[in-house]
């Protein structure tokens, strides 16, 4: 679910509403739990791993756009 937050990042709402229903629909497939407190709990669990991946996602991008494109104006502006 990290690397899924990585992958979606960027749209953050889809990956966090999917992944809670993509991580407790994989246990049941797997046979790995069938009550539905656990499922429950693996939802929460699969949305919180997801924002891991969705907080990273988001961190690269405004590391990214704070210093490439923020320089890039202020030399546009100093050059004026």
């Amino acid at each position: 679910m990290i690397v899924y937050g990585l992958l979606l990042g960027r749209w953050w709402r889809f990956t966090l509403i999917t992944a809670a229903a993509i991580w407790p629909t994989y246990l049941l497939v797997t046979g790995e739990t069938n009550a539905t407190g656990p499922l429950l709990l693996a939802a929460a669990w699969g949305a919180l791993t997801a924002a891991v991946g969705v907080a990273v996602h988001q961190g690269i991008l405004w590391l990214f756009r704070r210093s490439g494109r923020g320089e890039r104006k202020t030399r546009q502006n100093a050059s004026r």
